[in-house]
């Protein structure tokens, strides 16, 4: 009995992973709100009622992939916030981490920037909350240097994070599209404009820091 449900239970996480990579292949040419659970299911080649046996509605999967294209990012850059030392250390090391994630997962990272504003509420709401975790994370490493000697109030140091956050989350952007412009070129020219100018803006914001005084 025991092998039979556990050979169920594997069965189950694999039809649910093929939705979800179906998902974000069919993604990746349109936005969530006009892709159908027909369509998702027919690629898969399982009945529409067996999608329901994973996620409630396709807003649902969406937020599933908001879970999975942000997670792994998370995790980079804790490491980069909290190993680093000198300001070009951790700027080189965010920079090469967001373009390295971007080429490992150029249709989760398609999906965060076209979703982010996108018309599926649910899914919107998922990738603000993902993102504001992780603002929380960066305001977490950087407080430590900041509200001592430094003076920051938590506030201040949470404007610092989000600067950092909404950063990453536009370098990606910008990386995507250069890959896209020369996809058979892993460090073309386009993508090192973009990573140097991704390393001059976070330069700016690192000298601006240093020159902060909360009011």
């Amino acid at each position: 009995m025991s092998h039979t449900l556990g050979a169920r239970q594997a069965q189950k996480l694999k039809t649910r992973r093929a939705l979800l990579d179906a998902g974000l292949r069919l993604l990746e040419d349109q936005s969530l709100s006009s892709l159908g659970l027909r369509e998702v299911t027919r690629v898969v080649g399982v009945a529409p009622a067996a999608f329901y046996r994973h996620f409630r509605d396709m807003s649902d999967l969406g937020v599933a992939l908001v879970e999975e294209s942000l997670g792994s990012l998370h995790a980079m850059v804790r490491v980069i916030l909290a190993e680093q030392d000198g300001d070009e250390e951790r700027i080189d090391a965010t920079v090469e981490a967001v373009a390295e994630h971007v080429r490992r997962y150029p249709a989760h990272v398609r999906f965060i920037a076209r979703e982010r504003h996108g018309g599926v509420r649910p899914v919107r709401e998922a990738i603000a909350a993902e993102l504001a975790r992780f603002t929380d994370e960066a305001a977490e490493a950087f407080a430590p240097q900041l509200t001592g000697e430094g003076g920051w109030s938590p506030e201040d140091v949470r404007m610092l994070a989000q600067l950092y956050v909404d950063h990453m989350v536009m370098t990606a952007a910008a990386f995507l599209e250069a890959q896209t412009e020369d996809p058979g070129a892993g460090d073309s020219e386009a993508v090192r404009r973009v990573a140097a100018t991704a390393r001059r803006q976070l330069l700016l914001i690192s000298l601006g820091r240093h020159h902060w005084r909360t009011a």
